[in-house]
């Protein structure tokens, strides 16, 4: 009878347990605001990122995070952009928020990308600019075989300043918010 008691007594512990373990079910949405900037150009992946809860995150009617709850966060891919094409992209992801009970519950989200703007627009101004330019010049110089050389040079001369300046990062910036949906089950221990 005793050992009965004992049994139906461990059992109910373990179950008081696992009732008051703090859960969060995988397609919750967790909001944060981003701590500091992210740029493809200097990011890397692993490197990690702090954020605060927007709001609260509440299960079942119980609110398990309060909003400007401590969150982590790490970068899961980062591309430096090119200086004539592929703009820059870092991708994160949310790794951690500390719940209402101080503890901290490890998650798997989904990731935000961001990506750089395209250099085609700033590009063919530049190279086209640089190509008017020259032609215009070489025009005045030395009449139409000026001009032609002239519309070489310029160009050339608009690539030169396109590759110069033509980074395109990727920027995360700081004070950004950002929802993540979780993609698996996560429990507090």
């Amino acid at each position: 009878m005793l050992r009965t008691f004992g049994k139906c007594l461990v059992f109910l512990l373990v179950v008081g347990m696992l009732a008051s373990a703090q859960s969060l079910p995988a397609g919750t949405h967790i909001t944060v605001r981003t701590d500091s900037q992210i740029s493809s150009g200097t990011a890397h992946v692993g490197q990690s990122f702090r954020a605060n809860l927007v709001k609260d995150v509440v299960i079942d009617g119980k609110t398990i995070a309060k909003a400007g709850a401590p969150a982590r966060g790490k970068v899961t891919y980062a591309e430096s952009s090119g200086r004539l094409h592929a703009p820059g992209q870092v991708s994160i992801r949310l790794t951690s928020i500390q719940l209402a009970n101080g503890k901290t519950l490890a998650l798997s989200t989904s990731a935000f990308r961001e990506k750089g703007k395209s250099h085609t627009k700033s590009n063919v101004t530049k190279i086209g600019g640089g190509a008017a330019a020259g032609a215009v010049i070489g025009g005045i110089a030395g009449g139409g075989k000026g001009a032609l050389i002239g519309t070489a040079v310029g160009a050339g001369a608009g690539t030169g300043v396109a590759a110069a300046t033509g980074k395109q990062e990727a920027v995360i910036h700081a004070e950004t918010a950002i929802t993540f949906t979780t993609t698996a089950d996560a429990r507090a221990k």
